[in-house]
């Protein structure tokens, strides 16, 4: 273990959450990161005290995408949001951040969610079994596509003139005072993260697989200590 000559913000043995960039890796051992970083190259920041190191690690990806994209609408309070997809990872983050921010979310899910997505804070649910959600009777100041099935054009009419339609995968610029700030909202008890299911190193695989069936409640983890009895261990 060791820390770069230059590095004046952390020491050994201090306790750190990280967005290992582009370039992936964080099943490795040991991973380099720049102290002040970005989303190509990594984001480092203390681990926040009020988590444990599994529940820390579900925040990086999920939560920082969130935030990135939300942060392009320039909400205000009362504005009305819908998310696409709002139980997964992504989603679950996305209802906390926006509900503090003052919006009012309605979330797109299957109904097996809704209870999940009442709980983080959302104002209304649509099943997407049941209802085409580019067809209701309704106008969005922001819809925040995670799964990005739609697009701008089909949604045209759910958005209000100025609204924004977001997919996931448009390209985002994040910086590490956006995972510091993220550390905040944390320790406020403003955000908390769901955990689906947690596996053991050596079912990797298998929570792979879990993972791209695509029905995944928040965040799945790999644990590498993994003791008999843990809850939900697969």
């Amino acid at each position: 273990k060791e820390i770069g000559s230059q590095v004046k913000k952390y020491k050994i043995g201090d306790e750190v959450f990280a967005f290992t960039g582009f370039g992936f890796g964080a099943y490795a051992e040991y991973i380099c990161l720049p102290e002040v970083g970005n989303h190509k190259k990594g984001i480092v920041s203390f681990k926040p005290e009020n988590m444990s190191f599994e529940e820390a690690a579900t925040v990086p990806g999920g939560c920082l995408t969130s935030l990135s994209h939300i942060n392009k609408a320039n909400l205000k309070k009362g504005d009305k949001v819908l998310i696409n997809g709002a139980s997964g990872s992504v989603g679950t983050f996305a209802i906390q951040i926006l509900k503090d921010l003052g919006a009012n979310v309605t979330t797109v899910c299957s109904e097996n969610n809704f209870e999940l997505v009442k709980s983080l804070g959302a104002d209304c649910t649509l099943d997407y079994n049941k209802i085409n959600f580019t067809k209701v009777n309704e106008k969005y100041d922001f819809v925040f596509d995670v799964v990005n099935n739609s697009s701008k054009k089909a949604c045209r009419n759910i958005l209000k003139d100025n609204g924004l339609y977001e997919s996931v995968t448009a390209s985002t610029t994040i910086h590490d005072d956006v995972l510091n700030h993220i550390k905040t909202l944390i320790e406020k008890n403003i955000i908390k993260t769901v955990i689906d299911r947690r596996y053991s190193i050596n079912k990797i695989a298998d929570a792979h697989e879990y993972v791209e069936k695509g029905h995944k409640k928040g965040n799945v983890v790999i644990k590498i200590n993994f003791k008999k009895g843990d809850i939900n261990e697969y």
